[in-house]
Formats: structure tokens, sequence, C-alpha cells
């Protein structure tokens, strides 16, 4: 039997992903649809299920992808037919978002709905713009009023002459192309020109910028700025503490714009470390990890295991997808037996030792070839056998080199690396559209299909001021190969030294 669809209308916060509720990212787990607005960072959509159906329902200004009236019809519609829908909406659903008027349709056509609120801009971009909404020395209320109207209205219903008179902070969302207009009427109502005012661009993303002024010169002072939609203004005495309490534009990273070329899966461990610095972060995953062709060869390793003396493993992923296979053979890890392990670095080691495994040799310099060097530093390589596992293409070094010095290898390909096409969240068209500040390398298959989806020396070209990273040397022989050099290479081989180089690189702003 079929059952009965819901909406949810949920509010997505002002843009920082890390913003939106848990309630928010449980239901959007779930959802078979999500239909978001113009606002929502588009990162959340990878909250998503992947299977789910994302739809633009944007507004901005004239610029309207569906009609009010097609929305609310899409949504009942997708609910009709048993769905679970995400009506994704910035900030908060019933601020200025017509979430009320989504609602009303919903409970009118008999479609069942719940409200998850959201974090709204008028207390966070506040925040992060180092201006707090109320403060003793300054006001004990607020006020928020829409600068942005129904166009049809014959007159605005908001009296500017009366909110002139009454005190506290005034935020006024949206209508930045009314900024002038209004501080003439707060003026002409008998506001003080001289009342300290500001406005904040992009709030609480990494791209928000903030000017502060007084109420007569705040139009001049956000137009010789640049300052454009979406933005908040607030007037009010609290504007003056901004210059010691902004501490969001202060970070390290902030204004920068990083692409991150991790697996989705991966990704987050990079990501993380950029946005606590104050960096817009592009997730572009370029590969993602499936089985390889032929498994005949792993098979035979696992279940000869006990055979080898050494098993290596050359990166995370290979570390993940072999205990996969094993456990599938295996219910213990002790059916391993005595073998000792060796890992190509401290990423590699962090992973087998969520499995309480101890790294027996690991590298100083992490790249694959001084792995035999670690390994010959414990016992002599003649005649010990080695299962190496690991992607399905890989450079030959590493068992050429255990060759050489007498070790019996079996080289086993327990994943394979696809590339990744798919543009979830809208972060690669928004990279060919506006370019960015860096992009970012931790492997020579993430260079290779990077360039295979953009070509890189042509993106290079467009964008003069991008810039590469690269966790070692091994994945700038790939950069290499297509006739660049990486402007950056981590000097420690690991998503920390990446982190460090890049700091580095920007003045040293990182200390």
């Amino acid at each position: 039997m079929k059952t009965k669809g819901k909406v949810y209308l949920v509010g997505a916060g002002p843009g920082d992903v890390g913003l939106i509720t848990v309630r928010g990212a449980e239901v959007l787990a779930r959802a078979d649809v999500v239909v978001y607005d113009a606002l929502v960072n588009p990162e959340l959509l990878a909250l998503a299920p992947k299977a789910a159906e994302r739809i633009y329902g944007g507004k901005r200004a004239a610029a309207h992808a569906l009609s009010q009236e097609e929305l609310n019809q899409l949504l009942v519609s997708r609910a009709a037919e048993g769905k679970t829908v995400i009506r994704l909406k910035g900030g908060d659903p019933y601020v200025f978002g017509r979430g009320g008027e989504e609602a009303v349709e919903l409970a009118t056509q008999g479609v069942a709905f719940e409200v998850v609120p959201g974090v709204s801009s008028i207390t966070a971009a506040l925040n992060y713009a180092g201006i707090p909404l109320t403060h003793r020395d300054h006001c004990s209320s607020f006020m928020v009023l829409t600068g942005h109207e129904n166009p049809d209205k014959a007159q605005s219903s908001v009296d500017w002459d009366l909110v002139a008179k009454m005190p506290g902070t005034k935020v006024v969302l949206m209508g930045v192309e009314r900024v002038e207009e209004i501080s003439k009427a707060l003026i002409a109502g008998g506001n003080d020109p001289k009342t300290p005012a500001a406005m904040i661009q992009w709030g609480t993303t990494g791209r928000q910028r903030s000017v502060d002024g007084t109420l007569e010169g705040l139009a001049a002072v956000a137009t010789k700025a640049g300052l454009s939609s979406p933005a908040i203004t607030v007037i009010g005495g609290v504007v003056t503490e901004r210059s010691r309490l902004n501490w969001f534009e202060k970070r390290p990273m902030h204004g920068r714009r990083v692409v991150v070329t991790r697996t989705r899966e991966q990704a987050s461990q990079l990501s993380d470390q950029l946005r606590e610095l104050g960096a817009e972060v592009l997730e572009i995953p370029t590969i993602r990890i499936g089985p390889p062709n032929e498994l005949q060869a792993l098979v035979e390793g696992i279940a000869g295991v006990g055979a080898y003396d050494w098993l290596i493993f050359t990166s995370p992923n290979g570390v993940t997808s072999f205990f996969d296979y094993f456990f599938k053979a295996f219910r213990d890890i002790r059916d391993l037996g005595n073998i000792r392990i060796a890992a190509v670095g401290p990423a590699t080691a962090s992973k087998l030792k969520e499995l309480h495994l101890v790294v027996d040799a690991m590298p100083s310099e992490y790249v694959a070839k001084k792995i035999s060097a670690a390994i010959a530093a414990v016992e002599t390589i003649e005649n010990l056998r080695f299962l190496v596992v690991r992607a399905e293409v890989a450079s030959p070094e590493l068992p050429q080199l255990l060759e050489e010095l007498g070790g019996i290898v079996d080289d086993v390909a327990c994943y394979r690396t696809e590339p990744e096409t798919e543009d979830l969240t809208g972060a690669a068209a928004s990279l060919l559209a506006t370019g960015a500040d860096w992009v970012t390398f931790t492997s020579a298959s993430t260079v290779e299909n990077f360039h295979a989806r953009f070509d890189l020396p042509e993106l290079k070209r467009r964008f003069p001021g991008l810039q590469t990273l690269t966790i070692g040397p091994e994945t700038s022989k790939a950069l290499v190969a297509l006739g660049l050099k990486p402007d950056i290479e981590a000097r420690e081989h690991s998503i920390a030294g990446m982190v460090t180089a890049l700091g580095r690189a920007m003045k040293g702003v990182l200390r």
C-alpha cells in the first residue's frame, strides 16, 4: 500500500552549513525530493540521499525559477506521490520567506507537513559581523523589517516615521537597493543622521563582507565597497561594537576560496579545517571509490594472509576496502595472524588504528618508495613475503623496490578509483563561473580526474590567480605531467601539512 507523502518546511540557516539544525539535517537525510531556494548554501544538498530529486525553486529579485503558485503545486503534487518532500528555505521558513503562504496551501490541500525552524540572519549575520543585536550599553529592544515588500502593493505597509521614533536596534532584511531611500525616510522621521549603521553581505559565509558608517552615509559606503544583495542592514548604537567584536572576518583564511578534490566521503577532513580558518570551501570530488575489476587476486591474498610476513597499505582507501572484504571471509581481526603492517603515512596509520592495529613501519617521508627503507630498518627484506594492497592503477615502483631487495611480492588491487562527474551541490558550476584562489590535490588520481573534467591548464589561463597545492611529490608528478608546476607542495605529506602549507603561502597568517 502506498504511504502518504509529507512536506517539511526546513530552515536551512543563513549560509554557514554548520548552522542548519540537527532536526533539519535529520529530515534532509531522508528526502525523496528537495526544493531549495537561491539563498540556501548548496553544500547542504549533499546531506540529502544521492538519489533524491533536487529542484531549484529560487527567487532572486525579478528572476524566478518557479512562480509561487507553481512552487506550491509542486510541493502538493510530489507529496501526493507518496514522497518525503523537503522545502529547504534560507534562514527560517516563517521569517520573510513566504513559508507561511506555502504552509497555508499545504493545509488547504490536506497535505501533511511539518515546519523545522531555522537560524535567521537577523541574529546570525549580526553575530558573525561582530554586532550584538542588543547590548546593555546601547539598547534593550530591536525591531526587524523587510526592505523588499510585495511589489503589487499600492504603498508601503511600513510606517517609517513611526519606525524612526521607536527605540532600539533596527534590522532591515533585503532591500539593498532601497538603503538610501530608507535612510532618508528614517532621518525625515527624526532619526539622527549620525546614527551608527552597517551593512553585511553574504552573512555567515566565506564571502561575508561588512561595512559600517552612519545612517546618512551608509548607502554611499556600501556602493563604494561594491556590496549588493543578499545583504542585511543594521542601524543603532550596537554597530559601534563591530570594531572589537568582528571575529569572523578576522579569521586567517577569510575571503579565500579553496577547492577540495577528495572523494565525497573523505573531503570533510580537509574542508572542516579550512572552514574553521575562514575559507570558503568548494567540495568538488574528482574520484569515487569502487570495487576492483578483478577480485580473484584479492580473494586469494585474503584467504592466504597468514602466509605473508608483511601487509602494506598505501592509502586510507586501501585500508577501508581491504577490511571490508576481509571481514566477509573472517569474523575476527586475529585471523590476520602474526603479520607485520606497514603504512605510507599518518592518515593511513590512523585508519589502521581505528581497527586497533599497530603499524610496524612508516616512512618519515610519506611516499610509497620510502616504505621499503622503513621496512628494511625493522628487518631484512630478503626472502620475506609481502602483500601490497592498493588501488587498481598504481605506480609499480614500490613492488619493484621490494623485489630488488629480495622480497617476494603480491601486488593486489583492493579498490578502483573512478571519475566523479556529478555536481550535486553546484560547486563545479560555481568554479567555472567565478574561479577560486586554490585547488588542493591529495593524490595523482585527483589531479588526473580534475584535469579530465575541467582542463586544468585552461582553467588557470581563465583565472590567473588560481593556484595549486599538492600533498606531496607523487601528486606533484601528475601536475608536472600536465606541464604545470605545483605552486605549493606540502612539506609534511598529510592533510595537516597541506593546511600548514596553505597558511605559509598566505604570507604567514597561520603561525
